[in-house]
C-alpha cells in the first residue's frame, strides 16, 4: 500500500506509542519523500519512510541495522495496518556513511511521535537528495519530479552539485549530473 500523509501519520503515532508502551525511545533521521510528506512539501504518495541515520545520544549513528525493539515494532505496525514490509526502508544509510551535507543538523525539522522522534531532512538538504537520486533514476523518476516540485534556485543547485560529486566521481555520473541540471534549466 502506498502511503499518504494521513496513513504515514496514523503508522507513525502507533508506532510511537507502541515504543513509548515497550519503556523505549527511539530518534530517527528521515529523508526522501516519506519526509517531504510529514513537511508538506510534496503531495504525492510515497512507498515508504527512508531512513538515513538514527541518533544515538545525541550523535548520528547508522540506521542499518535497526535496533531490533525498533525493527520488531516496525513491523508489528506494517502487519497490523496492511503496510509493505519494508514501509521503514533504511537503504538511504549509505549516504550518511558517504557524508550527509554540511550544516544538515542544523536545518533539521524535528516531531514527536510519543516514544519516537523524527527528525526530518530540511528543504535544502531534500534538495542535495532528490539531485543525487534523479541523477542515479533520470528526468521521468519521481526523484526529479520531487526536485522540481522543490523549486531549487541557480545557487541551491550549485551547491547541492557540490554535494553529489563528492559521493560519486566517476565520469559518467558528472555527464549524468550536467544532464540532469540542463533538464532543471540551470
Amino acid at each position: 500500500m502506498e502511503l499518504n500523509f494521513e496513513t504515514l501519520e496514523e503508522a507513525l503515532s502507533i508506532l510511537g506509542q507502541l515504543i513509548l508502551d515497550r519503556g523505549l525511545h527511539y530518534e530517527v533521521v528521515a529523508i526522501g519523500g516519506g519526509g517531504l510528506l510529514l513537511l508538506g512539501q510534496i503531495l504525492r504518495t510515497t512507498k515508504d519512510l527512508d531512513l538515513v541515520a538514527l541518533i544515538d545520544e545525541g550523535e548520528f549513528i547508522s540506521a542499518d541495522p535497526l535496533p531490533i525493539p525498533l525493527f520488531q515494532a516496525i513491523h508489528e505496525v506494517g502487519l497490523a495496518l496492511n503496510l509493505r514490509k519494508d514501509w521503514v526502508n533504511t537503504g538511504p544509510t549509505d549516504l550518511f556513511k558517504m557524508g550527509l551535507p554540511e550544516g544538515f543538523k542544523t536545518r533539521m525539522h524535528t516531531t514527536h511521535y510519543a516514544g519516537l522522534t523524527i527528525h526530518l531532512a530540511g528543504r535544502f538538504d531534500q534538495i542535495c537528495f532528490k539531485l543525487y537520486a534523479a541523477v542515479d533514476q533520470g528526468p521521468n523518476s519521481k526523484h526529479f519530479a520531487d526536485l522540481k516540485f522543490l523549486k531549487p534556485t541557480k545557487s541551491e543547485l550549485d551547491e547541492a552539485k557540490r554535494w553529489c560529486i563528492t559521493h560519486d566521481v566517476s565520469e559518467e555520473f558528472s555527464m549524468d549530473l550536467a544532464a540532469a541540471l540542463s533538464a532543471l534549466g540551470d
